[in-house]
């Protein structure tokens, strides 16, 4: 190992001892050889990485280890909000108002950034509004102990190797102080919650200053995400997604986004718009999204109502037989009405932001609200 600074170890280890008492006591003793190893390895890669020894020495001098980001890590919600529940839960009616609130606030900034990069004010706000609530979002942990933690705990230690190191890079290039880079527990900061690969790749000077910083400053943010998206392929002249009717014994294995099919297709196949009529035939290819399980549940309900039904004409309760519900005739049965969307090429650049349906959906039902 690398020599190391006598009274930082001893702070070190005084802090990991204190902070991993209670977290592992059932499942056994810190390994305070794997946390040093942890330090000296980025210690290592970042001085091979030309870092400077005093964003070095920032990093390492009082690292702390947080039980909680291991808990979070380990015990990640399940997803299991309906579509329309996540919809309500996130396009709320504050957050609309808000986000209107910072159109009229950021007037300029948003047509600069749509000169530069082609992205939309309502499209930009979108993404605003859904990463941090419009700046409201306060980060809860200093991102270097919270990547240290990651590290240490070892599921993904390649990965937040990389994001500490990138994140020392970018401290470094805009001359910021890492102890005062804050964010989640997974690594993402600022108003568009970007990762350091990510803020490296597409940070961008909003404000002129000469350097980046999404934290503090909105236009640097602005930018970032302008970028971002123009890289991904941004086109303004595009919908995102355009909410349809299927027949209602549409194939539910064609509804998860991956298959993508030329707009004249899907007509031939009975999807139309909400009142009924064909959808554009333009020469374009799209994708189609439900909410499969909650068409499932609904199916299903109108199967068993059916057999309730025919129960109760044949008097079953009366002569004592019984209906098998497998065997009624699920064609016969009156089936709901299915909703989906048409996801068109931009959706897609936005699940290379975030690979959800729910939240590319989200972003696209913001933006929609959102427009002028």
């Amino acid at each position: 190992m690398m020599k190391r600074y006598f009274v930082a170890r001893l702070m070190g280890v005084a802090m990991v001892v204190i902070l991993s008492a209670s977290a592992y006591a059932d499942s056994g003793t810190f390994n305070v050889d794997r946390w040093y190893q942890v330090l000296d390895d980025i210690r290592t890669r970042a001085v091979a990485q030309n870092i400077s020894q005093e964003t070095i020495d920032a990093t390492l001098k009082y690292p702390a280890f947080i039980p909680a980001i291991v808990k979070s890590d380990r015990n990640q919600a399940e997803f299991k909000l309906t579509l329309d529940g996540y919809l309500a839960r996130m396009v709320n009616s504050k957050r609309i108002e808000e986000g209107k609130k910072m159109r009229e606030t950021y007037p300029t900034l948003l047509s600069r950034v749509e000169a530069k990069y082609g992205v939309q004010p309502h499209v930009i706000l979108a993404f605003w509004g859904m990463e941090s609530n419009y700046g409201s979002y306060r980060a809860a942990h200093k991102l270097t102990d919270a990547f240290l933690t990651l590290i240490y705990e070892g599921r993904r230690e390649t990965f937040f190797s990389n994001q500490l190191l990138a994140l020392m890079k970018v401290a470094d290039d805009n001359s910021l102080d890492i102890n005062d880079i804050h964010g989640s527990w997974a690594g993402a900061m600022g108003h568009f919650q970007f990762i350091p690969t990510t803020l490296q790749q597409y940070g961008a000077d909003g404000n002129g200053d000469g350097k980046i910083d999404i934290i503090h400053s909105v236009g640097d943010a602005m930018f970032s995400a302008g970028n971002y998206l123009h890289k991904l392929g941004w086109n303004p002249n595009e919908k995102i997604v355009r909410r349809v009717i299927l027949p209602a014994n549409f194939d539910i294995s064609l509804l998860d986004g991956t298959i993508r099919k030329p707009l004249v297709e899907w007509a031939a196949m009975g999807v139309m718009n909400l009142d009924g009529t064909q959808i554009a035939v333009v020469d374009m290819t799209a994708g189609l999204v439900a909410d499969v399980k909650l068409i499932q549940e609904q199916r299903a309900a109108a199967v068993a109502a059916a057999a309730a039904a025919a129960a109760n004409a044949a008097n079953v309760s009366n002569s004592g037989g019984v209906i098998d519900p497998n065997a009624i005739d699920t064609d016969v049965a009156p089936q709901p009405v299915i909703y989906a969307y048409l996801t068109y090429p931009n959706f897609y650049r936005i699940k290379k932001w975030n690979n959800s349906n729910w939240y590319a959906i989200a972003i696209a039902t913001l933006a929609d609200e959102l427009k002028q």
